[in-house]
Parts: C-alpha cells; sequence; structure tokens
C-alpha cells in the first residue's frame, strides 16, 4: 500500500516544498495537495516522482516511518537553519536509522552502555540552595551548572568506560564499543555539524564529515554530552548547547591531565605540541588552557589572534579523519562473503548513492559502486 509518509520523507531528503514538486512533475500545487488529503496518486506521476527524487518506487510502499520533531534531535543553532535544512538533516537520520535496522538484523552488535546523567542535574541544583551559596550571583550559579555539572559527568563517563585521564585516540570507535551508531550525513547538510537522538533505546550520532578532523572530534564528543545529560528533554537552547560545549572539553581534554602537565612556556607553539596529544583543535585547547587558569585572558587572545591570521579553515598541524570502524567491518565482511548488495538495496529500499553517503563512504572501499549501479539498472531491465 502505498505510504505518504514515505513520499513525504523522499521529498523532505532533496530539499523540495510540495510547490517545487509540483513544478518538476508538471502538475498544479492543488493536485499535490490532493495528494496529502488522501487522493490517489496516478502510477506514472509516482514512477516520475520517483526518478525525481531518486528514490527507488518500492520506498514508497513501506512501512510507516516515525515523525521525527526537530526538538527531539539535538541541532546546534537550530534557530539559524531554515525549516528546508532542518528537515533534510532529519530526514537523512531517518534514513541512517533504516540502514542502522539492517545491520541490526544481520549483524551482532554492542549493546548501548551510555550513562544516563539526568539525575546528576538534579545533584547540581540542589547543591544551589545549600547556604554556602545562598548569596550567589545569577552568573555564578549559570556557571555553575553549565561548567560544573557537565565536568562532572565527562568525569563520571570517563571513569564508567574505564578511560582514566588518557587521551582518547578513536573517537568513533570508542562510541561504536559502547552501543552508539555514528552514521555520517551528506554533503548537503552543511549547516550542520553533527546532531544525535534516542530512538527505540538506541543512541545515534550523525556527523558532517566535511569538517576539520579536530572539528569532528569536538562534535562527537558534544552530541555524547547531550545523550548522557538530555535524554529527558527537548534538547535545543543556549545552555543546552554550552552544557555540552562544556562536556566536550572535559571529556576530551581531562582537567586532571592538564593541571598535571602544564604549558612550559604560553605559547602557540607550545600549544601545537601538546595538541597532537589530545587531538582537537589548537583554539579548542587554548580554551580548554584558559578555562582552568593554566593561562591568562591575555595569553589566549594572543594565541587566538595568530590562530586567526592563519585563516579559519587552516588548522595547523591537522590530524587524520576518523571513520566508522564498524561499519567498515560490516562492509568488509558483506564483500568477503560475495554478498550481493542489491539485497540490502531492496530491504532498505535506498540507493547504493545514497547508503554509501550515510557510512561514511565505506561501500565503495569494498565495492565498485559503478559496476554496482549497472548491474542494478540491468535487473531493472531485464
Amino acid at each position: 500500500m502505498f505510504n505518504m509518509g514515505r513520499f513525504d520523507l523522499a521529498r523532505q531528503r532533496r530539499g523540495l516544498t510540495k510547490r517545487d514538486l509540483a513544478h518538476r512533475l508538471d502538475v498544479t500545487d492543488r493536485t499535490v495537495s490532493n495528494w496529502y488529503n488522501n487522493q490517489e496518486i496516478d502510477e506514472r506521476i509516482l514512477e516520475k516522482a520517483a526518478e525525481i527524487l531518486d528514490f527507488p518506487l518500492s520506498f514508497f510502499y513501506g512501512s510507516d516511518v516515525e515523525k521525527i520533531h526537530a526538538e527531539s534531535v539535538s541541532f546546534r543553532a537550530l534557530t539559524k537553519m531554515t525549516a528546508k535544512k532542518r528537515d533534510m538533516a532529519i530526514s537523512q537520520t531517518i534514513l541512517a536509522e533504516m540502514i542502522s535496522d539492517w545491520i541490526d538484523q544481520n549483524f551482532e552488535l554492542p549493546p548501548p552502555n551510555v550513562p544516563d546523567l539526568h539525575e546528576l542535574r538534579s545533584d547540581f541544583s540542589n547543591a544551589i540552595t545549600n547556604e554556602s551559596i545562598d548569596e550567589a550571583t545569577d552568573n555564578e550559579v549559570n556557571y555553575y551548572l553549565e561548567y560544573s555539572y557537565p565536568e562532572a559527568c565527562a568525569d563520571t563517563v570517563r571513569k564508567a568506560w574505564g578511560l582514566g585521564e588518557q587521551p582518547i585516540p578513536n573517537l568513533i570507535a570508542l562510541l561504536e564499543s559502547k552501543g552508539i551508531r555514528v552514521f555520517s550525513l551528506t554533503d548537503e547538510a552543511q549547516d550542520v555539524d553533527a546532531c544525535c537522538r534516542w530512538t527505540s533505546g538506541r543512541p545515534f550520532i550523525f556527523l558532517n564529515t566535511s569538517r576539520t578532523a579536530e572539528r569532528c572530534r569536538f562534535d562527537l564528543a558534544h552530541e555524547l554530552g547531550h545523550l548522557v545529560m538530555h535524554k529527558h528533554g527537548i534538547i535545543e537552547g543556549i545552555h543546552i548547547e554550552q552544557e555540552a560545549n562544556a562536556f566536550a572539553s572535559a571529556f576530551l581534554m581531562p582537567r586532571r591531565s592538564l593541571l598535571a602537565d602544564p604549558l612550559k612556556i604560553p605559547s602557540l607553539r607550545s600549544i601545537l605540541s601538546k595538541k597532537e596529544i589530545w587531538q582537537v583543535s589548537a583554539a579548542a585547547l587554548t580554551y580548554r588552557y584558559n578555562k582552568l587558569g593554566i593561562i591568562t585572558d591575555w595569553n589566549a587572545t594572543s594565541i587566538y589572534k595568530q590562530l586567526a591570521q592563519r585563516g579559519r579553515n587552516n588548522e595547523p598541524n591537522p590530524i587524520a579523519h576518523e571513520s566508522s570502524l564498524l561499519l567498515d567491518k560490516v562492509f568488509k565482511v558483506l564483500a568477503q562473503e560475495n554478498f550481493d548488495l542489491s539485497k540490502l538495496t531492496n530491504d532498505v529500499c535506498l540507493t547504493l548513492e545514497e547508503i554509501s553517503n550515510l557510512t561514511f563512504n565505506l561501500v565503495s572501499k569494498y565495492q565498485n559502486l559503478e559496476a554496482l549501479r549497472r548491474r542494478s539498472q540491468l535487473t531493472v531491465l531485464e
């Protein structure tokens, strides 16, 4: 049976308004509106829509898809994002979860092991009512919640995962080992750094890999902060984002380690030497040292100016991008077993290009996409 929810999802995935779609299909706006009011779509028009939207026709006849509200997804600077860009990103997360469902059905993956630290916030909120800080200013209270709470959460997660105070060499691998599914966002999601959400008890992070490798690691840690701190509430608001940033900073650059190994000379050269250890951006490391009182505001400002002279997108001593080790293993196993990927595309009703874009382009690492595409076209012609 035709599923309008899936049809609408495909439209949003391609960033088309209903009017845009009507124009491309050479039908009136009223005709498209009637479809959304349960009027049957002509089969020839539906086939044309599938071609325009670049979705298999079978996609429109699958089971119902969950309607995702923007408030349930962690988007940084959501107010600056257009509804079209937001819907495009959300639609990608839904498609990625379809791929994840297929993988779950065919592979045994690590179960979620993600601490729920929502109650820790209550402990910090209760502490604010203590007599010792009754006279605290609003700014002091905000600092207490926005920095002390995330710092404690980061420390708790590190302890729960047995990380100690050491640098994290591969963050994606760590997250996946704890049952967090990590997928990539496509090029159309340029306005999104990363986003995350819980779905049926499973934690997901969706990453924009076009950013620098250092930025990607921080974005991953930021989203982890949302997963552990904001699981039970609406994930939006400036304070929520500040908390996630503070968590990411503390998680990637543990306070005790930095205090135990301070900079001998507060300079850009010293920052870059430490950057190799912690695998974060020079700016993020400078900010962390300054926040911990290891370097002065003047020192930090001086380093920021030197970094600015290099250009915003010219990260010094860049590190290599991380990719999904879990998805890599999945596609490697499928290739070793000579698995016909047309079964995957048929099962999830997505094109190989769509699947590849959402899985760090790992399909092409083990498969010849062009050959697979031609084979798929021949199958259709037969």
